[in-house]
Formats: C-alpha cells, sequence, structure tokens
C-alpha cells in the first residue's frame, strides 16, 4: 500500500542521494507524455520541498518544451537492491537554461559537467513510497562515460549547434527554448 507524505522525509532524501538512476515524467497539456531515465551527479536534494536536477545533453528536449505550457512534474525513483521501494516526488518545476539570470547560482550545486544545459528547479508539494516488491534486484557494474566523451568531441559550439538542430522542439513540434 502506497503512504503518501507533504514534503521528503529524511529516510527517503537518504534513498534518493543513494540511487544511481532516477526517472522524470511530464506533460504538455496536449501531445505525448514523456518519461525518461537519468543518471550521473544530476540530482540534488535541497530541502523538504525542493529538488534540483541538472539536465544533460540528450537525443530530445521534451521536458523544458512541457514545462513551457505546464509546469507538472514527477520523479521517480526505485530500490534495485535487497530492501525494495519505490518512492516519488510530485510537484511543479521550473526551468533555467544555460545564461538564464540564476544559472550560476543553481549550477554550483553541482559538478561541472560538458553538454549541461538546463537545470530543473522542482517545488515538491507531494511524495509517495510504495513497496516495489516487483522491481527486479540488479546491481550497478560502472557509470557510463559515452554523453561525456560524445559532448567534448563536439566543444561547446558543436554542442549549441546541436541544440538548435535537434532540441528546439519537442516531438509534438513545440518550442523548448534550447
Amino acid at each position: 500500500m502506497a503512504t503518501s507524505y507533504d514534503k521528503i522525509e529524511d529516510q527517503h532524501r537518504a534513498f534518493v542521494e543513494d540511487q544511481h538512476i532516477f526517472f522524470v515524467a511530464t506533460a504538455a497539456p496536449d501531445g505525448r507524455v514523456n518519461l525518461s531515465p537519468k543518471g550521473q551527479d544530476s540530482l540534488r536534494v535541497l530541502g523538504p520541498n525542493r529538488i534540483l536536477w541538472l539536465n544533460l545533453t540528450g537525443s530530445g528536449n521534451e521536458t523544458a518544451g512541457h514545462l513551457l505550457e505546464s509546469p507538472r512534474m514527477t520523479l521517480m525513483w526505485c530500490s534495485f537492491g535487497l530492501k525494495p521501494l519505490i518512492y516519488r516526488a510530485y510537484g511543479t518545476a521550473r526551468t533555467v537554461h544555460v545564461g538564464d539570470p540564476g544559472w550560476d547560482t543553481l549550477a554550483a550545486h553541482f559538478p561541472d559537467m560538458p553538454g549541461a544545459r538546463q537545470i530543473y528547479d522542482m517545488d515538491v508539494n507531494m511524495t509517495q513510497s510504495s513497496c516495489g516488491y516487483a522491481v527486479p534486484k540488479m546491481q550497478l557494474t560502472a557509470e557510463r562515460d559515452t554523453l561525456t566523451k560524445w559532448t567534448e568531441d563536439r566543444g561547446a559550439d558543436g554542442i549549441r549547434a546541436y541544440w538548435k538542430e535537434k532540441n528546439a522542439t519537442t516531438i509534438d513540434g513545440k518550442p523548448t527554448r534550447a
């Protein structure tokens, strides 16, 4: 049975900070719902109702486009270790792009990562834990360095050109401010 909370409890913060992967879901008022896995050192819990995550260059840019129309966001973590647990954070988020006011202050929470394109600043209004009994047990063997190498090979100008060509609209053709 799921249990709801009005904030991120200490035990859940510890669980979130221990995970190597999380999932983000967003949706515009119409069009497709987006659900994406995220990894690397890209998430910070700043308080009982605030999460930041650093978005790196990817094949799409759905979250940025969706948040221009609807600020709703859900984040999810699941335990692949011995103790089963699924944990979700629900709320609203704002997008801060590279070069926007506030970028430097928020980016200071993260290591310098090539290809960083946005930071999402999420106001959490509810969290929920559930059993996770059906989630398989798995072990992390290594972090991938593929995205880091890919972005470093292109350099800053190449990444900006990629954003303009591939990340300027969502798969539904809506703008992302890339």
